[in-house]
Parts: C-alpha cells; structure tokens; sequence
C-alpha cells in the first residue's frame, strides 16, 4: 500500500481510530499493529508476507536462545551465525541471486567455460532489504547484551512490521523501537499534531517536487546523447532534488505517522544538502542505514581507531557493502565507491569532515567559505546520483563525458531549443524553493515546527499554511510515482 494512495488516507483513520478507542490495552495495541502491518505490506502481493514472518520467526527464536545459551558464549555465537547466515541467504536469493549468477557466467564466459545455471524469474519483496536489517540489529544487540531477548512474539512482530517505516525505513534499532512496545501509551494531541504537519510537509515534498521531477528525469535521462552539457547537468540536478524529496518525503511520512500511534522514530534526513563536505553529508542524508553500517560493520573492522590506510580499506569496504545494499547493479557498487573514494581523499587531505553544527545557525547567510562548501559538497553529490540513476555503468560514463565534454566546449544551448531547459525549469524552481524554505527551518526537527514567532501562537496563521500547502498539493500535484526506495 502506497503512502500516495487513496486506500492510505481510508487505511490509516481507520487503524488510528481502532488503535485509540477499541483496542487500549498495550497487548490488545500491538496485536493490531502486527494485522495492521501486515494488511499493508500483504496490499502489493499476499506471498510476500511469508518471508517478513519467516525473518521475524527466526530473529525472534534467535534471542531466546542467545539468552537461554548465557554464559555458553560459543553457543551464542553460533546461534547468532546462524540467524545471521538465514536472513541473508533469504535476502541475497531474492535480491541478488540473477546478479550473481550472470555475473558469474559472463566470468568464466571470457575464460572459456560456459555455465549452466540458469536465471530465474524472481519478483523482489517490497522493502526486504529495510526489514532484514532491522531484524538482524535485533539479535546482534541481544548477542552483545545491549538489550535482553524479548519472549512476547506479538511485540516483536510489531516492531519488525510497523507499517509506517515497514518498507523504506528508518531502519529502527531494537533499543529505541522494541523498548515502545513493551510500555503503555498515552495519546498525546501535541505529539500527533506535530506529526500530522511532519507528515504534510512529507507529502509536500513527494506529490509535488519528487513526482515533478520524476515525470521530466524519465523523460529526458535516456537522451543524453542528444542533449547538451549544462542540460545533462541540470537533469542531474533534478534527479537529486528527486530523490532527495522522494525519500526524505517518505521518512517525513513515516515519521510523522508513528507519531500519530505514540511512537517516536529515529531521525532519518537532517537537511543534508547544506553540508559542508561529503562526510558530513552522509552524517545527513539516511541516518539509520549509515549508522547501521558504522556500528555492525565499520566499527568491528576496526573503525578510526587503527592505522590511516586501514581506516581506508575500511572505509572502501562498508561502502562497497552499502552500494551493493542499494540494488543488484554495478552501478550501486560504483557509486558506492565512488563514495569511498571521496571520503578517502578527505582523509588523506586532513580536511575538517567532524562538522557537528548546524551551518549559520546564528546567521540568515552561510559565510563565502560556507557557500563554496555547500555548493562543491552538492556538486559532488549530483555525479553520484547520476552514477545511481543511470541504468549500467555505459550510460553512466556515457552521460558524465558528454556532460563534461560539452560544458567544456562552451556548447550552451539557447533558451526555446529542444535543449529540454524550458521542460527542467519548472520542477528546478519548487526544488529550489523548498530548499529555500528548509534552510529557513535547518535548526528544527523538520521543516513545519513552527518557529518562536508571536504571528505562530495564533491558530488562524498556522492554518494558513496548512491550507496554503494542501492547496499547492491539489493544484500542483505529478504524475502518481512509486517511492524511489521502494526497489531496495
């Protein structure tokens, strides 16, 4: 079930109003939460709920007999193996089985040999990469005693399947998430007003920018070969200011939702287009995996706490993993590296990537040094994307050398031409003005707390707002688009 869709806005007053004055008891809570859940992610395909539940059954036993087998640490470990090892392999034949496969055969194929495995017509389940992971943290956390073993299969159901962040996370922690469902709660109005604004600004920021730009991107993407440089670059512009509104509009959603029910999400974008170099852009943009892979990966590897070329070799591997993570494509992997590399050439330098404040929190204007961060720092992050949006690493390259090669060469096309620049400046108007507005709003959780302005205290102005954005919503809306992450 779509976020976007007409049978959320029946699916969700529904649930919200069952959860609140049928079903109040805790336990009675959570077992709606798990049909709930399940109703929602069964929407796309029935067949797909056997596996969240087999990843779910196997976490959960997995902690029970990691605390069963306490002081027997072999036995934990191999418990813990085995979990682990499970999940996976349900996640690499689902996602990455073909890749492998035809990848292996083009191998050997230059080597003479032909294989004779054969491909198979897998559908890859909604979000199996976001509840994987999730599941596993849980039992890693268990295995190394940051939380006990939950013995209430419904709770822990409930917090593999939560239905706001099921499919494109926040991929929560155990010990922020499961901990929420072991305790009562109370509705709170302020709680579930403020989560109902997070969520507009969400839908904000899909209908209107995301599937804006969406409908010109498809467009236009597999035409580079006739377009123009500073065209080309624009397009990757859009495609980031896409995926940008696509995901963080999600998370917004998500979020905001959950709220609605009494829990609180960890954040998961924290307006990261204002940041300052490339490391401190990925401290921004979708927190819950980058932390994920720091704290399960990166950190066991050794992390920064050994030698500077091992910090490296690090670095290169978690962000190989992470681009694999994102689809079974070399394209992900290449962007994944293309990453690494970065962020091993900002190491190298010495150049200051610990930047914890928020940039001009003090000042209406980022400083000149500022801005010049900002814009490479964004730079940057567009040949990524378009190293991520492109369909194989040909039209990658492809792309970026016309790209290059024609901004170079001076070759800039009139304004009217089928250059495509007439059809990109609308959308690249409302991702400018949204960024315009969220760096108004880049010391708040999100981009609809309202600030401490006397005009806010009175109802009729914020309502304003509400009914200043659904109203560009109705009028401005795109084409109705999947959620990008919806595919990893």
């Amino acid at each position: 079930m779509l976020f976007n869709s007409f049978e959320f806005l029946i699916f969700l007053p529904i649930v919200f109003l069952l959860y609140w004055f049928v079903f109040r008891g805790r336990r009675w809570q959570n077992l709606l939460v798990v049909i709930a859940s399940y109703v929602f992610y069964g929407w796309w395909d029935w067949r797909f709920l056997f596996l969240i539940a087999l990843t779910s059954l196997f976490s959960f036993v997995s902690g029970l007999l990691i605390e069963h087998y306490e002081g027997r640490r072999r036995w934990q470990q191999a418990v813990s193996a085995v979990n682990i090892v499970l999940n996976l392999g349900i996640l690499g034949v689902f996602k990455y089985y073909n890749f492998f496969v035809e990848n292996l055969d083009t191998l050997f194929g230059t080597l003479g040999y032909h294989l004779d495995w054969v491909t198979m017509e897998i559908i890859l389940p909604v979000g199996i990469s976001f509840y994987t992971f999730q599941a596993l943290s849980y039992s890693i956390d268990v295995y190394q005693r940051k939380l006990p073993a939950t013995h209430d299969p419904v709770e822990f159901f409930a917090y593999i399947s939560f239905f706001p962040q099921l499919v494109a996370g926040p991929i929560e922690r155990a010990t922020n998430l499961l901990p929420q469902f072991q305790r009562q709660r109370q509705f709170d109005y302020a709680k579930a007003v403020d989560g109902c604004r997070q969520m507009l600004w969400g839908f904000l920021k899909k209908l209107v920018i995301a599937d804006n730009c969406a409908v010109v991107v498809n467009e236009y993407w597999n035409q580079y070969a006739e377009l123009p440089g500073i065209t080309l670059f624009l397009l990757g512009v859009l495609f980031t200011f896409q995926i940008y509104c696509d995901f963080s509009g999600y998370s917004d959603i998500a979020i905001g939702c959950a709220r609605l029910f009494g829990f609180n999400l960890m954040r998961n974008f924290n307006f990261p287009y204002f940041s300052r170099s490339i490391p401190e852009f990925w401290r921004r943009w979708h927190i819950s995996l980058t932390t994920w892979f720091r704290d399960y990966i990166y950190f066991p590897l050794g992390g920064s706490r050994c030698d500077k070329w091992k910090i490296i070799r690090n670095v290169y591997i978690v962000w190989g993993i992470s681009g694999l993570w994102h689809g079974a494509n070399w394209t992900f992997v290449c962007w994944g590296l293309f990453h690494a590399t970065l962020l091993a050439i900002y190491n190298i330098l010495g150049i200051n990537t610990k930047y914890k404040n928020i940039v001009a929190c003090d000042r209406y204007l980022p400083t000149i040094k500022e801005a010049l961060q900002m814009a490479f720092t964004f730079f940057l992050a567009v040949i990524g994307w378009i190293i991520f949006r492109a369909e194989n690493m040909t039209q990658a390259t492809e792309y970026l050398t016309r790209m290059f090669g024609t901004i170079v060469s001076g070759g800039m096309p009139a304004i009217g031409s089928n250059s495509g620049l007439v059809v990109i400046s609308t959308p690249l108007a409302w991702g400018i003005a949204m960024l315009m507005v969220e760096w108004l709003q880049r010391t708040k959780q999100h981009t609809l707390q309202f600030p401490a302005m006397r005009l806010f205290n009175y109802r009729f102005a914020r309502w304003t707002v509400y009914y200043l954005i659904l109203l560009i919503i109705a009028q401005y809306a795109g084409e109705t688009q999947t959620f990008i992450y919806f595919q990893f």
